[in-house]
């Protein structure tokens, strides 16, 4: 164990040590957000066309890279859940590339399961917070999230399943590096301003706990459900809704939230109007 897990794990020392990562996380945020907007931008897949961006990331991501999924023709990963989500996008603005994508879905009905509910409905233990006690309206799942590899510094991707890392080192501006290890965050954003404001009031996901316990630090507190199962990797089952999420989010990362909300809504406001 190394010495900042040691502290992490020490009574009273890691309380005190989380806090101060925190805060330096909310503080590196805040200058983040003043930049974000300049060299990225949340897109919500209103056509066709953004939805087939999103498959080829999910493709490169699910199939190319960690065989996850059999490689497509098309060069396109689908599944049975795509035609009832929502789907958003992060764009790198100088270069006009998609970066990373993720999706929210959604369910009409009792025939419409979530990905969780198909195939992970055993490992979730907390039968309080089981999707099943909710109107089938009011849940959703955030599902496919995925970072292109040219967006990852290679030396950090050294565990299968690193689709959420930081951007390469080598073509990219100093600048524009202090923004990119955001994307991960930013997408997790991006699905929440669509969850919240379509009417969605509980949302759950399937993630490494390494990854829940990262976003704690910068006030992310998902709820673990149960514990983690063998599904693409170690992962559980965990719940959030907009009171949890609003509720905690340290201040820097409200900043960037507030950009990245703005920006979603408007599209959203579009697609209505359509």
């Amino acid at each position: 164990m190394n010495w900042n897990k040691r502290l992490l794990d020490t009574p009273i020392i890691g309380d005190i040590t989380k806090k101060i990562v925190s805060a330096k996380a909310s503080r590196e945020a805040h200058n983040i957000s003043d930049h974000f907007t300049q060299f990225l931008q949340p897109c919500v897949a209103v056509s066709q066309t953004l939805k087939e961006e999103a498959f080829k990331i999910r493709h490169n991501v699910y199939c190319e890279e960690l065989a996850f999924e059999e490689v497509r023709d098309n060069g396109q990963e689908t599944d049975e859940f795509d035609h009832q989500s929502m789907f958003s996008l992060i764009k790198h603005k100088p270069s006009g590339t998609f970066t990373s994508c993720v999706r929210l879905v959604t369910s009409s009905g009792p025939d419409e399961l979530l990905p969780i509910e198909k195939y992970c409905m055993g490992s979730i233990t907390n039968e309080e917070l089981s999707p099943k006690r909710f109107n089938r309206n009011e849940i959703a799942e955030i599902s496919r999230l995925a970072v292109k590899s040219d967006f990852r510094r290679r030396k950090a991707d050294n565990y299968k399943g690193s689709g959420t890392g930081v951007i390469s080192e080598i073509t990219y501006s100093e600048t524009e590096l202090r923004c990119f290890p955001f994307i991960a965050i930013g997408l997790y954003m991006a699905a929440a301003t669509m969850s919240m404001n379509t009417g969605i009031r509980h949302v759950y996901v399937m993630m490494e706990p390494r990854l829940a316990r990262s976003m704690k630090f910068i006030g992310i507190n998902f709820q673990q459900l149960g514990p983690p199962v063998d599904y693409h990797g170690l992962r559980a089952p965990y719940y959030i809704n907009p009171e949890i999420f609003m509720k905690n989010l340290s201040p820097g990362f409200k900043s960037l939230f507030s950009i990245i909300e703005e920006d979603i809504c408007s599209q959203l406001n579009q697609l209505d109007l359509a």
